[in-house]
């Protein structure tokens, strides 16, 4: 009870100090690639990297629980939604700084990695081919080390904006990042650390020939992936395999339980059906991990994160 009066209070300094419009009981399923997900007490939209700051400070200042949500495109939001506040992160500023031997991007955290992607291309500027067809914001790209194809966050990233709990705003390098297969010493660490911008590092070429690469990269991912509702790859590679190939060799390809179903094309992708609702996710999930644990001793570790009201039964083991 306390919380939900601290959260709503605080909600309200969000509308009174900052301007914002706070939505209550919001839905969340129509935020995450996947469309499921229970509502959030509070949900403030921000439009810029010094809002995000802003109400982040005010939250943190009044121990108010909160998370930020941007492309929802590698996550699992419980039923049951999220308690406090959500801020969902639409700062999309850019500023492509194309002359000189080391052409770059600096973004806000809310800016669609794609979209970057494609308007670097469009300038004949190269090295973010890879993400043209990656969902998600760069800021979850930051916190996660997004990747495909070869490339990935850690490979062009110059520097991330990034402020702390403790008030203080930092550049950050990106060794200071701690790279590692989809994952930084970010990720994790949500409620002490907020991305709100990144300087990529680009290559000088031409609009054709970023094209044509995007274009090649994009055919390869139709062949490979499904389209649909779903969160991308569910669980990370283990060393020297497939995940997908774990679940296809343990059977489990097409298994539909409620209305999630692992794809026949994929079967690292689990896909919502129209109904399927985050219990039904995670059941696969668990089924996933369990039938290939048992036939090749191997843990799939899961690259999605669980977000919001989960019960500690619901995430044991996870």
């Amino acid at each position: 009870m306390i919380a939900a009066l601290r959260a709503a209070e605080a909600a309200l300094r969000l509308e009174n100090e900052l301007g914002l419009t706070v939505r209550r009981d919001a839905p969340l399923a129509p935020y995450t690639s996947a469309r499921v997900g229970g509502p959030a007490d509070f949900l403030v939209e921000v439009r810029s990297a010094g809002v995000l700051e802003a109400a982040a400070r005010l939250l943190w200042e009044s121990a108010t629980p909160f998370l930020i949500l941007g492309g929802g495109s590698n996550a699992l939001i419980s039923d049951r939604g999220v308690r406090g506040v959500v801020l969902l992160n639409r700062a999309r500023e850019m500023r492509f700084e194309p002359e000189g031997e080391s052409p770059s991007v600096w973004a806000e955290s809310g800016a669609m990695l794609g979209t970057i992607a494609r308007l670097a291309a469009e300038r004949g500027l190269a090295g973010l081919e890879w993400a043209a067809s990656v969902p998600g914001t760069l800021g979850g790209a930051i916190v996660g080390n997004a990747g495909a194809y070869g490339g990935d966050i850690a490979g062009c990233l110059m520097m991330a904006e990034i402020l702390q709990h403790n008030g203080m705003r930092e550049s950050w390098e990106v060794e200071r990042l701690d790279y590692g297969y989809r994952t930084s010493a970010l990720k994790g660490h949500g409620g002490r650390f907020i991305v709100l911008a990144g300087h990529l590092r680009l290559e000088h070429s031409t609009p054709e020939a970023c094209r044509a690469r995007m274009q090649e990269l994009a055919a390869r991912r139709e062949a490979s992936q499904p389209g649909g509702a779903s969160m991308g790859s569910m669980f990370k590679n283990p060393p020297g395999d497939s995940a997908g190939r774990l679940i296809e060799a343990a059977g489990l390809k097409g298994l539909q339980l409620g209305g999630a179903r692992i794809s026949e094309k994929h079967a690292n992708f689990f896909l919502n059906e129209g109904a399927g609702t985050a219990a039904d996710v995670l059941s696969l999930i668990r089924t996933a991990q369990e039938k290939v644990a048992e036939r090749f001793g191997v843990r799939l570790d899961l690259e999605i994160e669980l977000l919001g009201d989960w019960t500690e039964a619901e995430l044991d083991g996870l």
